[in-house]
């Protein structure tokens, strides 16, 4: 079994924020060492169990996907060693769940995009026909592809706090027009060919979220995290079908599986209430939840 990082603990270097996932390290001026822990969230409150692995997958998920749709956009890596910036006696946090990224400013908005329909895009439909203001004809079920992909905006929500779906509008009032039509289009580039490549390997890419800076030439700049499971839902292809026609959620490779078991759990014999503290996960649904975070990760660069 693999020791979690539940916290990194870098004293070489100043911490500047400690996320859902990521630490993130000040390196100079210009650069953040971004180490990926073990931590998981679901329904924005951080589990207080840890996934072992879980960072070194997301890690390697992220490069795979960096490298392939670098044509697309630039991307915030550096290609500096993140081992290099560290201490000796540090390395072993550091080695295989960290990126040594350039330090942008970020866009207050999530960049959302929805192939199908799921998760809260479904939740909304069943009550306007829409997502984030965006029309859908009448019919659709959950998990119904869509004829074109979707950007459904999202404001960027406090630790603890939920993020919420706005429409293009309110993105445009934000971040300013002419920068949230490049966000949108970029954004679609990044879904469809990403999208392409995955259903390759058999997985299909339901929706996404992408995260932009601007580096200090007003760059437009993939950052954070992209393409993982816990940024995405990913689908086996072999299980969509049938549970699209039996009305339920296809069997997925993202933290699905975890958010089904809170919805069923208890604390004090009440329903949870999606706030923390987090029910403690069980054995094997840390152990389900990695191997389906490895399996994502085998079938993508097999």
């Amino acid at each position: 079994m693999t020791t979690a990082l539940l916290n990194s603990s870098i004293a070489s270097l100043p911490l500047l924020a400690r996320g859902k996932v990521r630490d993130n390290y000040a390196v100079g001026d210009d650069r953040i060492l971004m180490v990926a822990s073990d931590r998981l969230s679901a329904f924005d409150v951080v589990m207080r169990d840890p996934i072992p692995g879980k960072g070194e997958l997301l890690t390697q998920m992220a490069l795979f996907w960096f490298k392939r749709l670098q044509h697309v956009v630039p991307n915030h890596l550096t290609g500096d060693d993140p081992e290099s910036v560290v201490r000796p006696e540090e390395r072993a946090q550091v080695r295989g769940r960290a990126m040594l990224v350039k330090r942008l400013k970020p866009m207050p908005v999530e960049a959302v995009v929805r192939g199908y329909l799921a998760g809260s895009g479904w939740s909304e439909y069943q009550q306007s026909q829409s997502v984030c203001g965006v029309p859908l004809p009448p019919g659709l079920k959950n998990a119904s592809p869509l004829a074109e992909p979707i950007f459904t905006p999202a404001t960027k929500a406090e630790m603890g706090d939920h993020d919420e779906n706005i429409d293009f509008a309110r993105m445009s009032e934000i971040v300013g027009a002419e920068l949230a039509a490049k966000i949108r289009d970029v954004s679609i580039r990044l879904y469809r060919t990403a999208a392409e490549i995955a259903l390759r390997k058999g997985i299909i890419i339901a929706d996404t979220k992408f995260e932009f800076g601007l580096d200090r030439d007003g760059t437009l700049t993939l950052m954070d995290e992209v393409l993982t499971p816990d940024s995405s839902r990913f689908w086996p292809v072999e299980g969509y079908e049938a549970a699209f026609h039996a009305g339920r959620n296809p069997p997925s490779y993202d933290k699905q599986f975890v958010r089904d078991w809170l919805e069923q759990a208890e604390v004090d014999g009440k329903p949870w209430g999606k706030t923390p503290p987090a029910p403690p996960l069980p054995a094997d649904v840390i152990e389900k939840t990695a191997a389906k975070y490895r399996e994502a990760l085998q079938r993508l660069t097999a």
